[in-house]
């Protein structure tokens, strides 16, 4: 237990000393060695982990959505909403997602497939829009999965905007005016009516989150 234990700890290290090489340099400049000094570890350690850099690139991009699990909502598109905002949240706090995102958007990265954000995030979309329309929440003439890659998209575009005009600092204003813009030719008004799209909405989500994970952390060793 106690070398399992010691064994996630120094993944974890390398993946946090790897977000921050990668987020600095980008992917094409990024080295082992740089990362090997962050880190604090040895060669044998990274690659008992993983295997190349591309491995390395491949466990930053695949943290950046494995963390933080929005509570289920009653209304569908408000889960949408608030899967978009705590992203924007997480931006602005999180150098783990930054460095993903930085990943996802680096045209230079050529040899990495850059693809697994973009479309782990267009499926999860797609899911609750669906569930959205069962529901009766969208009008007639919607797509789930036509908006869906519309909000990813349009999502990618307001972050790298933001990211270069102020380091993020406005980007969750940003994020909730890309909401406001798109949701109503997607949402029936009474639904649209009762949405939280405000600015503060993704740190709500991001503490309401991080207390369920940790009380079905204490369920979970008391079981």
């Amino acid at each position: 237990m106690a070398e399992q234990l010691r064994a996630i700890r120094t993944r974890q290290t390398i993946l946090s000393a790897a977000a921050k090489i990668f987020e600095e340099h980008g992917y094409q400049a990024a080295t082992i060695s740089q990362i090997l000094t962050e880190a604090g570890v040895t060669k044998g350690a990274l690659y008992f982990h993983f295997h190349s850099k591309e491995d390395l690139a491949q466990g930053v991009l695949a943290e950046q959505d494995q963390r933080i699990i929005v509570p289920h909502r009653p209304s569908k598109v408000q889960e949408i909403v608030d899967v978009v905002m705590l992203q924007a949240h997480r931006l602005q706090t999180d150098p783990m997602v930054r460095a993903g995102v930085r990943l996802t958007m680096d045209q230079l990265a050529q040899s990495l497939d850059r693809s697994g954000p973009f479309l782990r995030w267009g499926e999860v979309g797609h899911q609750l829009l669906e569930q959205a329309q069962i529901q009766g929440e969208l009008l007639p003439h919607i797509s789930p999965s036509e908006t869906a890659d519309v909000i990813v998209g349009s999502f990618a575009g307001i972050q790298s905007m933001s990211q270069a005009v102020c380091e993020y600092r406005d980007l969750v204003g940003r994020v909730s005016a890309l909401m406001r813009h798109v949701l109503p030719s997607a949402v029936v008004p009474s639904v649209l009516a009762s949405l939280d799209l405000s600015e503060g909405r993704g740190a709500t989500v991001y503490a309401e989150a991080v207390k369920a994970a940790e009380m079905q952390d204490l369920v979970d060793a008391a079981g």
